[in-house]
């Protein structure tokens, strides 16, 4: 009988490093610049990009010292899910802290890094680096409504 993916046999708080690093589909989503409306607290997302994220490979270019150069980068931990009203709904933290199955699409599921991308889920080719802007404040011009809906299939 085999035994069960640690996604699906562990709570989040339970995994180690590496499974939990392994649960990012390569999205990008994450890595987006974000408002948030004063008066409504509603969250404004971007086709802006942080400066770190590498919009080829749909990483961070500096993952391991991303804090030092973007000092209001978010770790996500399972601790701060719910706090973190922004995150899409096909992310597989989410999905996952959710009670959700992880989508067909992701990697972990599919054995190809490649099918987050080809399921239309990641922001490959869609966005501009906030390198880019003559001002920060610009990013709104950029507003991505349609970032806030699901994403990709299940």
């Amino acid at each position: 009988m085999a035994s069960k993916p640690f996604w699906e046999s562990k709570r989040l708080e339970q995994m180690t490093v590496q499974e939990w690093e392994s649960l990012c589909d390569g999205c990008g989503l994450c890595c987006l610049i974000r408002f948030e409306d004063e008066e409504t607290e509603e969250i404004i997302p971007t086709r802006v990009s942080c400066r770190l994220f590498d919009a080829n490979l749909c990483r961070c270019s500096d993952y391991a010292n991303r804090k030092k150069t973007v000092p209001d980068c978010i770790k996500l931990t399972p601790h701060n899910i719910d706090d973190l009203i922004w995150m899409p709904k096909s992310c597989a933290y989410r999905r996952l802290h959710e009670g959700r199955p992880l989508a067909d699409w992701h990697p972990l599921i599919s054995g190809d890094p490649e099918t987050v991308h080809t399921a239309g889920v990641s922001i490959r080719g869609q966005v501009i680096s906030e390198t880019s802007l003559a001002d920060p404040e610009d990013a709104l011009d950029f507003a991505a409504w349609d970032l806030l809906e699901e994403r990709g299939k299940d």
